[in-house]
């Protein structure tokens, strides 16, 4: 018995071994990362939309070809959002692996990044009203006209040399939605866009006409950090196989988006990808030196300082009026006024001046300049009518009940008596409110203003990094701010010791 339970467990032990020997040492699958890509799902189809099915996940020509490229590295895409202009920097930074939301191909890509080769190519089209369609065929056409765009992209850099050659008047928007309203309602009488977008909006909201002329042809890429050069070439290797076998053309044209110019394009890149992409980035060039860009910041700066000045004369006088009837007033006319302080602060400026602009364009429809001004003034409005409300309670009452048994009359007590010393307590809120009111003058680039950080976000993106082009912004914000500041301070010195 003993003998045959000591044969037993040997040969168990043999049976162990022989399994430890045949199989691997790790047995478990091995599961690769996510490949996590980043665009802008704001920007809309046919590029990257929320799925209206299901708002967690998004659609788009540009999500379908993200997750051939992932099926062709054996990964799972996995979707980032982010800003369409920050795409790039986003990249850079290691947010993400590859950024693709119809990023144009130029030159500056290629010196920064690891680009795929094109996958789509489009024409830069231009859209006019139907009333327009027969005396507007390009840009030379719209000399001192006001022609729409996107910044930061191709058409803005056409735009910008339509200024220098033919006088056209450019205007940026952050969006590729509202440039095609304004058209429509008359505040800009052309927009430069790729053809892609241009029938999106004729589809959407009508109105206008697109020009058949292609003014220039350009072609959207993938990027990936310049390191990733290895994995840039999978990605190549997986869209051409992609080209090969139709898939990509299936995609386009479930988008609405193919034509007869997309085949002729693909046997180019199947070609020769690398000559097609160096040819897609000769179409245009690129500056990124400071002293190109430099005069451009300084004008922007002009236009943030007149905004600022003028949004804040307008706020001190409706902050004054505001607080002189919160203060004087009799009980309706002070419930009326705080109801109008309490709605300003509490909603966001930003909302304010999408209503002032966009919403009320079928009432009155303000210029985009006056718009920020008024937009801007009514908002501080609130804030400057707290401080001087706030100022003029803190006088002492004995003050007030002497100069009116010395018969003076309540204006003439606000002029010689309250005002004053009232005015010396707000000076250094003020003071600190019109250097909030510089930055927030920044928030006016929605409604068409290309003011300094504007301006600023242009040449970012143009040189591939905020660095530079921040510290120069940071630099004429600072030298507009701080002598204000220092004013402020010598005044509030000279009435203390007076």
């Amino acid at each position: 018995m003993i003998r045959f339970a000591t044969r037993l467990l040997s040969l168990a032990a043999l049976l162990v071994g022989t399994w430890a020997c045949t199989s691997p040492p790790d047995a478990r699958p091995v599961t690769r990362p996510p490949l996590r890509w980043g665009g802008d799902a704001e920007g809309g189809a046919p590029f990257v939309e929320a799925d209206a099915a299901d708002p967690t996940r998004v659609r788009g020509f540009d999500v379908e070809i993200a997750a051939m490229i992932a099926q062709g590295l054996g990964r799972k895409p996995e979707f980032v959002q982010v800003a369409w202009a920050s795409i790039e920097q986003s990249v850079a930074r290691g947010d993400f692996t590859i950024g693709m939301s119809g990023l144009e191909d130029r030159p500056a890509l290629h010196e920064r990044f690891a680009v795929s080769l094109p996958y789509y190519e489009f024409r830069e089209v231009l859209a006019v009203r139907a009333a327009d369609s027969a005396r507007f065929h390009t840009l030379a056409d719209l000399g001192g006209r006001r022609v729409a765009t996107l910044g930061s992209t191709m058409a803005w850099e056409m735009v910008l040399a339509a200024k220098i050659a033919h006088g056209v008047l450019p205007v940026s928007y952050d969006d590729d939605v509202h440039p095609y309203t304004d058209l429509v309602s008359g505040r800009v009488d052309a927009v430069l866009l790729d053809h892609v977008l241009a029938e999106r909006s004729l589809r959407r909201i009508g109105g206008f006409v697109i020009q058949p002329a292609a003014l220039a042809r350009g072609h959207y890429v993938a990027v990936l950090a310049a390191g990733d050069s290895v994995l840039r070439d999978s990605v190549n290797a997986t869209l051409r196989a992609r080209m090969r076998d139709g898939a990509l053309e299936r995609v386009f044209r479930s988008w609405d988006v193919w034509n007869a110019s997309q085949s002729e394009f693909q046997q180019r890149v199947l070609q020769d990808s690398v000559a097609a992409r160096d040819a897609s980035a000769a179409t245009r060039g690129t500056t990124t030196s400071i002293a190109t860009y430099l005069p451009a910041l300084l004008r922007a700066a002009m236009i943030t300082l007149a905004l600022s000045v003028l949004a804040m004369t307008l706020a001190i006088v409706i902050g004054i009026g505001l607080a002189a009837g919160r203060v004087y007033g009799s009980r309706p006319l002070r419930i009326l006024l705080t109801a109008y302080v309490e709605i300003i602060r509490g909603t966001p400026v930003l909302l304010q001046l999408f209503v002032l602009y966009y919403g009320l364009s079928d009432v009155v429809r303000l210029p985009a300049f006056a718009a920020a001004v008024i937009g801007l003034g009514l908002n501080y409005a609130a804030y400057e009518s707290e401080i001087y409300r706030a100022a003029l309670e803190a006088i002492p009452t004995l003050q007030l009940e002497a100069a009116r048994t010395l018969g003076l009359s309540e204006v003439q007590i606000l002029r010689l008596v309250r005002g004053p010393q009232a005015l010396r307590l707000a000076l250094a809120p003020m003071t600190n409110d019109f250097v909030a009111l510089l930055k927030d003058s920044s928030l006016v680039s929605v409604i068409t203003v290309v003011e300094l950080t504007k301006q600023t976000a242009i040449y970012a993106t143009n040189a591939g990094s905020w660095a530079i082009p921040g510290a120069l912004c940071a630099i004429v914000y600072l030298s507009m701010s701080l002598p204000l500041s220092r004013m402020a301070r010598r005044l509030e010195q000279r009435w203390t010791l007076s």
